[in-house]
Parts: structure tokens; sequence; C-alpha cells
């Protein structure tokens, strides 16, 4: 969403209420983030999947997904593009192909996939905007395109036609893209038996892939660790579920390619565990989630990054009107970036300066000494092109310290002697 925020004139600042000129170089330089994560719809409307009820955020298409791509690109940053194969967002409940599709047999549709994706992948490349990481289909363990498989059951509704579709996905892009990593991206991350099952399927029938991505929202998903769970009557955890999926699949790699958590408001549907006794509700529990996360998985050989989803949300810009919804980011949106926001009294908005300044503690996220050096991979995809010369980070007496032009700084952006 950041080219939409930066149209309207959401402005974002360091937590010394420096203008940030561009968020992505910032965050690649200042914070050691590498990799960049953008979704892509086929013919996108603002509308839900519903294509009835308007979402003002339902507006990458393949011109705003390529600039944007391209930004990352010339920023030094790794571009993963996230195939949603729809003209709205998909999830596990969600699973409806675009409007040009619908009605196909499972052929042709597969055949359309297949197409479509080398046409995106024709014009990215064409235009300096080759992904580094490719998602075929987001969050699509129960289904694509309106093609439905439930490995809850072990019985698929129509896994033939399912195939067909990742198949031909996979092989466009191996032919467009043979230096990408291409990423399954499934929704069930604590449920061992579910991932099992599920990858199992995929590796039997020869679905050609190397990262097996995972979303994890704990209020939806559960624990992270045993320690959380000890006492809990739901035993499954993420950990666990990693652990295995390295024992059955050595050769594939694990991303969490979407994760979050609430600094405010406390998500009031769909709730399955209520865990704020682990990390309140707060920007310090925000906080506390991510480092425990990282602290985690880092250690854990096949796990090679996790992408946030989605940092940059700051409400909406300060020009937005309300009453005509006239330059309106999102209607409601998830309280779950690493951005302050204001509430005003006809809604709520980033602050009327037109900008949003990040918390201390979201800023010790961004830090790389979380986030840098985590990505496994012999492709050595860690280390970022482009990152300025005179930057350097290291930890000094427990502290991440960032040495600009021969001058240190904390996270903060203060002056360390």
């Amino acid at each position: 969403m950041l080219t939409q925020y930066e149209q309207y004139s959401s402005g974002y600042r360091d937590v010394n209420n420096k203008k940030i000129s561009d968020l992505i170089s910032w965050l690649i330089s200042d914070c050691g983030w590498n990799t960049f994560r953008v979704r892509l719809f086929v013919n996108p409307k603002q509308k839900a999947p519903d294509y009835t009820k308007t979402d003002y955020a339902i507006v990458q298409d393949l011109a705003y997904v390529t600039a944007l791509g391209k930004r990352i690109k010339d920023a030094g940053g790794y571009f993963m593009l996230d195939f949603h194969y729809s003209d709205s967002w998909v999830d596990a409940g969600h699973i409806q192909p675009p409007a040009a599709w619908k009605g196909l047999s499972d052929e042709v549709m597969a055949d359309s996939l297949g197409q479509y994706t080398h046409r995106v992948l024709q014009a990215l490349k064409a235009a300096g905007a080759t992904p580094d990481l490719v998602q075929v289909g987001n969050e699509i363990m129960y289904g694509l395109c309106g093609i439905k498989v439930a490995p809850y059951t072990k019985s698929g509704t129509n896994w033939d036609g399912y195939l067909k579709l990742l198949h031909a996905g996979c092989n466009a892009v191996r032919e467009e893209c043979p230096n990408a990593q291409i990423i399954i991206h499934t929704d069930r991350p604590a449920n061992v038996a579910y991932n099992s099952y599920y990858y199992s399927k995929l590796k039997d029938n020869h679905v050609d892939f190397d990262i097996i991505g995972l979303s994890y929202y704990p209020f939806w998903h559960g624990y992270l660790t045993v320690d959380q769970v000890a006492s809990k009557q739901d035993k499954n955890y993420l950990v666990n579920t990693i652990n295995n999926l390295k024992a059955l699949f050595p050769t594939k790699r694990v991303h969490i390619v979407e994760c979050a958590y609430n600094f405010q408001y406390w998500p009031s549907e769909g709730v399955n565990y209520d865990t704020r006794d682990a990390w309140p509700c707060t920007v310090a529990g925000q906080y506390s989630f991510v480092k425990d996360l990282v602290d985690n998985l880092k250690p854990l050989e096949n796990v090679d990054g996790i992408s946030y989803w989605y940092p940059e949300d700051a409400g909406n810009g300060d020009n937005v009107d309300w009453s005509t919804k006239k330059g309106l980011v999102e209607e409601t949106w998830s309280n779950r970036g690493f951005w302050n926001e204001n509430t005003t009294s006809s809604g709520h908005a980033i602050n009327k300066t037109g900008s949003v300044s990040a918390t201390k503690t979201a800023a010790d996220v961004c830090a790389p000494y979380y986030m840098r050096n985590f990505y496994h991979s012999t492709t050595g995809m860690e280390d970022v092109a482009g990152r300025p010369s005179s930057t350097r980070k290291f930890v000094r007496d427990g502290q991440l310290v960032i040495e600009r032009n021969g001058q240190l700084f904390d996270v903060t952006g203060a002056r360390v002697e």
C-alpha cells in the first residue's frame, strides 16, 4: 500500500520526527531490511471478494506492481511477488477466480493461469522489475481459483484440477525467472497434521517449488513455543510445525511470508486465541511479539526469513474526505503497522501534518540486530545490493550501534559516544 499512502500525502518520519524521503531506501539502509512483498490482482476494481462491497485497498494491478517492483529493485532490495490469481484478495475462506476465468474447465483454467503468469513476468522483466521470489498463489491450502481441496479431511474436492494450476504457475515462473525462488503459501502454520499432509501431497505430485511459505497471526493460529502452550488445551505451536517440516522436507526452505500483531484495538472477529497473556495488545506487546518470533526462528536452519504484513499501514492520509471517501486509503485497517496513528472526530487518520512517526520500539524491531543475517540460503540473498558502503551496523555492549560516515548512532538516531 506504500504507493497509495504516498499519493494521499501520508509521509513517514523516524523516531526523531525527521522526514523519511523514501521509505524503501530507508528501510534498507537504516533498518537492514532486504526483501519487500507486493501483491498482484488480475483486474482489481476496489472490491472485496464478494465483488459487491467496496475495498479501497484493492488497487494493485500490473502497472501499480511494476512501478513499485522497479523501485524496490532500484533501491537494492529483493522483490517478492505475490500472485493472488483473482480480482480481489484471496485467503483460506476466499478462493474465487478472476471474473475472466469463471466457468472454465480445469485444463483451460490451468492454461489461463500459466499464460497470465508468463505475461506478467515478461512485463516485469522488461521494466527492470524482475522478481526474486514468487508466490504461486496466496494462502492456498484450501484451494485456488475456485478449485477446492481439503487437507484437513484428506480428501480434496478436486486435487487433479488444483495440481494442474500449481504446475502451470510454477512452470511459468521457472521458464521466465529461472533464478527466482518459488513459494507455496499456506495459512495453517501451527497445525502439524495439515502441513504434513498438504506438502506431502505436493511432493508426491512433483510440484516444483523452493520455499514453504507460512502465514502466522497468533490470534488466529496460536502460540509460538512449547512453553507458551504448556498449560493450554491446544498443544499446536509454530516452532513444532517448522521442525516437523524440516524432518519431512529437508530440501525445502521455510519463510514466514505474513505475520503481524495489533498494537491497539484487539481484533473483534474470528479470533481463535487470546494471546494477550504472551503479548499485550500495545506497542510494547507488538515489539515483544516480533522479537520473540525472530529470536525463536532465527536458530532454525530451515527458516530463511520473515515478512511482516503490512508494516506501512498508517491509517489514512491527512487529506481524506470522509464524506465523499476521496483520498481514502482504507476504510478500516488493521492497527498492526509500525507507525503512530491519530484518531480524529471524523474518523481514524494519521496526524494532520501529513506524516506518521515510528515508535522507538518499532525502530528496535526494524533493526538488523533482529532482522539481518537471517537468510540461511547459500544464494547469499542476505547481502543487499546497493547498501551504502558508509553504513555499518554491529552490536556493542548488547546494544545495536549504527555507524554512518564514521559517527555512531543508536536505533533511535541519537549519537553514541
